[in-house]
């Protein structure tokens, strides 16, 4: 296909202000290798200047008013709205992304913006205590409140280039912190569109960066003193070893997961099984399997296994593969040819190991087809790690206890989608998985941005969820006044 962006150079933004480096990257689409943009990258001095920017505006951020946080939030909301369309055919090119997910990522970080201007109004309202409830405390009131913690490193992922970044931005604006967002390199566009946006607002010079790095280049970033505080989402390697590289800072991480849907005896009625494996069938391969949260796992009851084993499959068939330009298509191709020959590896493997292959199984360059195995051996790799593409497992459970116990038998802990219409297997679910998030009725692929989202065990630590995130930025500090008649 022809090279449509040949002549099209993007700035990264610099303190609120555009400017280009003294070298390139490449965007290339996933799904036909056609040229979509080159980024222009800063140096190592424009880096630098980011950083101490943001530091110097530090105090000069926290203490604007609310209001002006508020509007500026508000105004890249209505703005990401107005552009709707073009962001989510940029997204759809840079990521490969279907253009119908393209569209609801858009609408998903117009919420994020719009929920963190609502923030901004009521965030750190204060809490009062009296201390006079002994004797010592007499005349005494504590008046608590949270202030920033310093200013934002984000480092946001290619699966959800534009709502992953601004959850890693909104909530910064909204409690008054620089943040300096490293987009990643094969999903870039998206984030410096918004960079657009924000600077359309009247937020203070320095508060904001977008800076296109090389991954290469960050190590130095992540261990700047003047930015105490990391956000990062992606695989749990990269994760674990910035925490460990920084421990005095603090480490917002959003790592993998191994998201199991579980399908207990109670939803045995056919239109329950053919809403649980058509909910099934396309979270396994939404966005390609790209998600930390897609149905990796499915451990079904025995005694409803094999009624939903063929409706998942079917379900499973049914999703159109293909251009993802085109409203029809479901599933594109994953973020590189690499990308799809890793996960090729993993089922080839699975499949010598002695597991069932029902459906799929087959690459074409950077797209790999929907896929469900069964019997999948316990010590292969697709057991074991997450897929990130488009491949669902199935696994037959006695009862309730050991399909719970299969949950927990992954490193993984970040949802778990359970299907029973007891209330008080649910609340049992809640208590006994070990997750960050219990969908009940649904797959584990739910999200809403307003609520805490984050895992347990190797998926990560702290919350993100824009209210969840403000609290993550900032910390409790208290004031004691003294001499009071209460």
């Amino acid at each position: 296909m022809p090279d449509t962006h040949e002549a099209v150079t993007h700035a990264f933004w610099l303190a609120g202000r555009k400017a280009t480096g003294e070298s390139t990257l490449e965007v290339t689409s996933p799904w036909d290798g056609r040229r979509v943009g080159v980024v222009s990258v800063p140096t190592d001095a424009q880096i630098e200047e980011a950083v101490a920017a943001a530091d110097a505006v530090r105090e000069e951020f926290a203490a604007t008013p609310a209001h002006v946080r508020a509007a500026a939030l508000d105004h890249v909301s209505r703005r990401l709205a107005e552009r709707g369309e073009e962001i989510a055919r940029l997204i759809s090119d840079e990521n490969g992304k279907p253009i119908k997910w393209a569209r609801g990522e858009v609408g998903r970080a117009v919420s994020v913006f719009r929920f963190a201007a609502e923030e901004a109004r009521r965030f750190n309202s204060g809490d009062a205590q009296r201390l006079d409830t002994d004797a010592g405390g007499t005349g005494r009131l504590a008046l608590t409140r949270r202030f920033p913690r310093g200013t934002v490193l984000g480092i946001a992922p290619f699966n959800f280039p534009l709502n992953l970044s601004a959850h890693k931005v909104a909530p910064a604006i909204a409690v008054g912190t620089p943040i300096i967002l490293k987009p990643a390199p094969a999903t870039p566009l998206s984030a410096l569109i918004l960079g657009e946006l924000l600077a359309e607002t009247e937020l203070p010079a320095g508060s904001w960066s977008v800076l296109t790095v090389p991954n290469d280049r960050m190590p130095a970033l992540v261990q700047d003193e003047r930015l105490p505080v990391i956000s990062f989402t992606g695989s749990e390697k990269v994760g674990y070893a910035i925490k460990e590289s920084v421990p005095l800072k603090h480490c917002t991480l959003e790592l993998g997961g191994n998201g199991a849907a579980v399908v207990l005896s109670d939803y045995a009625a056919d239109a329950d099984l053919d809403w649980a494996a058509t909910r099934i069938g396309t979270f396994s391969n939404y966005q390609g399997g790209q998600s930390c949260i897609s149905v990796q796992r499915v451990i079904a009851d025995a005694s409803v296994y094999e009624e939903l084993v063929p409706k998942i499959v079917a379900a499973v068939e049914a999703q159109a593969t293909g251009d993802p330009t085109e409203d029809a298509t479901d599933v594109g191709p994953l973020i590189s040819e690499d990308a799809a020959k890793r996960v090729e590896s993993w089922v080839d493997e699975a499949v010598r190991a002695g597991a069932k292959l029902l459906t799929g199984g087959k690459r074409e360059g950077s797209s790999y087809a929907p896929t469900v195995l069964a019997d999948v051996p316990a010590d292969v790799t697709l057991s074991c790690e997450e897929i990130f593409g488009p491949v669902l497992t199935l696994h037959k459970a006695a009862d309730e206890d050991e399909a719970f116990a299969a949950v927990n038998g992954s490193k993984y802990g970040l949802q778990a989608g359970v299907f029973t219409r007891e209330v008080q297997t649910a609340f049992r679910a809640h208590r006994a998985l070990e997750v960050g998030g219990v969908i009940i009725g649904d797959v584990p692929s739910y999200r809403a941005d307003q609520m805490p989202y984050g895992g347990a065990k190797r998926s990560g630590v702290g919350r993100e969820g824009v209210r969840y995130a403000m609290e993550d930025y900032t910390y409790e500090r208290v004031m004691v006044l003294t001499g009071l008649d209460l």
